[in-house]
């Protein structure tokens, strides 16, 4: 293909080029205005010089078409995976590039939008914009999406979508699709520890008969409500948060007769278990230089609330003190350990003795609340183990230690033991690594034999258990078999971690998920899950994780620390993992808790069918009942307002062409021809004026 075109290289710039121009007219006016003989060959002569200081040329330009450019967007998104709607876009697909090979000078780009897991919905026409982002838009002859018709990323206008191409949107699925699924309204990100926090949702359907639906509530797992709710209704869930950390909760929905899928029947959220203040109760049994330490350390933290006894004098000591030099309040026992008990996180008791102060009524209570899940501490002191002390309470059927009955005196260092090694309360204490410890020595250990499941984690002289753990039914115990730690918080001889070491002890106490000592742990990093094992077990087994598909895989774990193992797992889908041991399970959530593919997944015509209109196309399902696809006639049009019709789809011919060859030739002489007119000008001048 040849076209012609005239080009144009003053010599000047154009606003002189104007001026010359006009001024040549007005001469050539004001000399037959005159009436002067050889005003119009005078003219004629200024007008051939003009032409020559513009110096035109012919251009010959050799083009040749292009083939114009149709896009085939194939939706590849989760939700296409559902019935027939991938095997119809594979048939789509196929049977467009052939009615576009048919039609002749097209090039078929097939774009796949495969959903970017990190991408909160189904974006077609980002991908869309990247497919043609080499392309001219005045090359894109129509624009084709083979889809289910939920989009989330649609162009708020035609003018927005950049193309003057029409959008044909072809719809899978079928008529008559059903669907159930959950909707979160409210979901809170954070909850009180031992609190109910209020979940509200829906229930929404597509095609059901709207009768009511049971719902089940888990929490990490474990099934902790039923109820029902009818569609539509916006109905108030309350969820107790049982811990510290991260809480799974999973609201699940009956399915539909015929569902499309079950994915949306499940709503999941997250909600990290924030305590409130922790209320401890530390009983002193006598004044002595460690009691500092404890409630020091208790004072330190803003989120406790400490409520803290000292029994200056015991009833059998009586000395003419008057007790109001001795104390400033009466000891409420039956306030403290009667009513009130429950509201404690933790009871301390610090070298505590004497038993007549507390009748047996309220160390049973003590035992009773520890076993319904409270925490108790007991600091012993030289009489644990002696005929009046707490080991012959009944506190000592929860006793992890029982008391040989020797007291020894003498200088050691605390040792962290082998299970303590693998405890999180005692491993990796800052000085605990080394042989001898980095710790200064205390001097005082009550002798015991551990029992009834006790730990230790710290050993004494002659390896004999000094910090001892156990668990109590729901509760916990601990025992610590000297009172010396106070050396520590003073700095004797350096000291020793005695601030890591209660803490520590305290958030096991009360069941900090970090400090358990055997659990199972998984957590979300991106697109990757952190699995990791904690126990005081010898080995390590394997580990069953269900991916959101139902998939099962057994995982190995790698010993990382003593009594800790970890495996990294690239998460190929989003949605909830759970993973499995036999005794322990945890869960992990990847990508959005409620992903927006799945929020609707009904196929339908209506979300693009404004945009492809106002483009000139149009938007048509293309799926049949029995699975089998029917696609439109495709036609080439020429530039039109609409290109789609009750049984066809047009294609713009965009027309588009390229350069391949050009010629130039010159039409005025150059500088020297426009010179030697010049002149010739001049001397006809001359030869008229010698006329005269």
């Amino acid at each position: 293909m040849t076209s012609l075109s005239l080009s144009f290289a003053p010599m000047a710039p154009w606003p002189i080029m104007i001026a010359l121009a006009a001024a040549a007219l007005i001469v050539t006016a004001l000399a037959l205005y005159a009436r002067r003989r050889g005003a119009l060959l005078r003219g004629a002569g200024l007008a051939l010089v003009w032409l020559a200081l513009a110096d035109p040329s012919l251009v010959r330009e050799d083009r040749q078409a292009l083939k114009d450019v149709v896009a085939i967007v194939l939706d590849r998104s989760a939700s296409q995976g559902l019935g027939p709607r991938k095997s119809q876009t594979d048939a789509a697909r196929e049977k467009l590039e052939a009615a576009l090979a048919a039609l002749g000078d097209i090039e078929t780009r097939v774009i796949e939008a495969a959903g970017e897991p990190r991408a909160d919905g189904t974006q077609l026409f980002a991908t869309l914009a990247n497919g043609l982002s080499d392309t001219p838009p005045e090359r894109v002859g129509a624009v084709f999406m083979v889809t289910d018709g939920q989009v989330h990323d649609i162009p708020a206008s035609a003018g927005a979508l950049g193309l003057r191409a029409p959008l044909h949107a072809l719809i899978t699925g079928r008529e008559g699709e059903r669907d159930r699924r959950v909707e979160l309204v409210e979901a809170p990100r954070f909850g009180l520890v031992g609190k109910d926090q209020m979940v509200q949702l829906r229930v929404v359907e597509s095609g059901g008969s709207g009768a009511p639906t049971p719902l089940r509530v888990l929490r990490d797992g474990r099934e902790v409500a039923r109820l029902t709710a009818r569609p539509g209704d916006k109905i108030r869930v309350p969820v107790r948060i049982e811990h510290g950390g991260p809480n799974v909760v999973e609201i699940e929905a009956g399915a539909l007769p015929d569902e499309l899928t079950l994915v949306n029947n499940k709503a999941v959220l997250t909600i990290e278990g924030v305590r409130d203040k922790l209320k401890v109760l530390l009983v002193s049994g006598e004044p002595h230089a460690g009691e500092r330490a404890w409630r020091n350390l208790l004072k330190s933290d803003a989120n406790v609330e400490l409520v803290h006894f000292t029994i200056l004098r015991p009833p059998e000591k009586q000395d003419g003190t008057p007790i109001s030099e001795l104390s400033l309040i009466a000891f409420p026992t039956a306030d403290l350990f009667g009513a009130k008990i429950r509201e404690f996180d933790l009871i301390v008791f610090d070298r505590y003795a004497n038993q007549s102060v507390l009748p047996t009524l309220y160390f049973d209570n003590i035992v009773r609340y520890v076993r319904d899940g409270g925490a108790l501490l007991i600091a012993a002191g030289p009489d644990y183990g002696q005929r009046d002390g707490l080991f012959h309470s009944p506190l000592g059927r929860m006793a992890p230690a029982r008391p040989t009955g020797v007291l020894t005196e003498q200088p050691f260092r605390a040792r962290v033991s082998g299970d303590g090694k693998k405890h999180p309360v005692t491993r990796g204490l800052p000085g605990g690594e080394s042989d001898p410890p980095g710790w200064s020595p205390w001097f005082r250990q009550i002798d015991a034999e551990t029992q009834k499941g006790g730990v230790a984690v710290l050993s004494g002289l002659r390896d004999r258990p000094l910090l001892v753990l156990s668990r109590e039914e729901k509760g916990r115990v601990a025992l610590l078999l000297t009172d010396q730690m106070w050396l520590w918080s003073r700095g004797y001889e350096g000291g020793g971690p005695h601030l890591d070491l209660q803490r520590r002890l305290a958030h096991w106490l009360m069941k900090e998920p970090d400090l358990e000592e055997e659990a199972l742990r998984a957590q979300a990093r991106g697109r990757d899950i952190l699995v990791t094992r904690q126990t005081l077990k010898t080995q390590f087994g394997d580990v069953e994780m269900t991916t959101p598909s139902g998939a099962k895989t057994r995982i190995a774990l790698t010993p990382a620390e003593p009594g800790l193992a970890t495996a990294t797992i690239a998460a190929d889908e989003s949605g909830l993992y759970r993973f499995a041991d036999g005794a322990l399970s945890a869960l992990a959530h990847v990508g959005p808790e409620n992903p927006r593919e799945f929020q609707d997944v009904v196929s339908t015509t209506e979300k693009l069918r404004p945009l492809a209109e106002a483009t000139g196309g149009a938007a048509r399902r293309i799926g049949g009942e029995d699975g089998s696809v029917t696609l439109p006639r495709l036609v080439a049009m020429r530039e039109s307002p609409v290109y789609a019709g009750a049984d066809y789809a047009g294609v713009r011919r965009a027309q588009a062409s390229v350069a391949v060859g050009v010629g130039i030739s010159p039409l005025a002489l150059g500088l020297a021809g426009m010179l030697a007119l010049l002149g010739a000008m001049i001397l006809a001048w001359g030869w008229e004026g010698r006329r005269r």
